[in-house]
């Protein structure tokens, strides 16, 4: 029993024990508040710092968006420019048809015309196709029509409907051909 006694008592003063050092624990230093307020601080200049940025970001982003928007609204713009010279050089030739009997002159300036466009148009980077006798290829030509051949033409690109067109060395419209069989 005096075993026991010794043993109860050696809880309860290690339970004071423990007690007394939760309650040191508790209690905040001076030097550990400054240093709570310190990080409290930093935490919140990290976060504004992150909220400046972010909206930083969104405003980029905004920005970007609104330019590729624009580029894309008036990318045909530099064309558009080229051509109108053109069309005014149409109309007077339109003009020109209700005035004058010389059909010769009208067509020789239609003609001029349809060069001044062409010349454009290639400025622009917009090839044709080479197609007539030349061997069929699936990449450029579209076959409307197969038509007896000899068999030098067998293969080949007999007739060209359509004319196709690379616009930067992509094809942008395929040759409506008539191929050789």
């Amino acid at each position: 029993m005096a075993q026991e006694e010794i043993n109860n008592q050696e809880e309860i003063n290690n339970q004071e024990e423990t007690n007394k050092q939760e309650e040191v624990n508790t209690e905040e230093t001076p030097v550990e508040e400054t240093e709570l307020d310190k990080i409290k601080g930093e935490l919140s200049e990290t976060k504004d710092k992150y909220i400046r940025l972010y909206s930083e970001f969104d405003n980029y982003r905004k920005r970007t968006s609104k330019e590729k928007i624009d580029i894309i609204a008036n990318a045909n713009e530099r064309l558009i420019k080229e051509l109108l010279p053109i069309i005014d050089d149409f109309e007077r030739a339109k003009a020109a048809f209700d005035k004058t009997d010389n059909f010769q002159a009208l067509k020789e300036g239609v003609d001029l015309i349809f060069a001044k466009f062409v010349k454009t148009l290639e400025s622009q980077g917009l090839k044709p196709i080479e197609a007539k006798d030349l061997d069929f290829d699936v990449e450029k030509h579209e076959s409307v029509t197969q038509f007896p051949a000899g068999d030098d033409k067998k293969g080949k690109v007999i007739e060209e409907l359509e004319k196709g067109y690379y616009l930067n060395d992509k094809v942008i419209r395929y040759s409506k051909v008539v191929v050789g069989n």
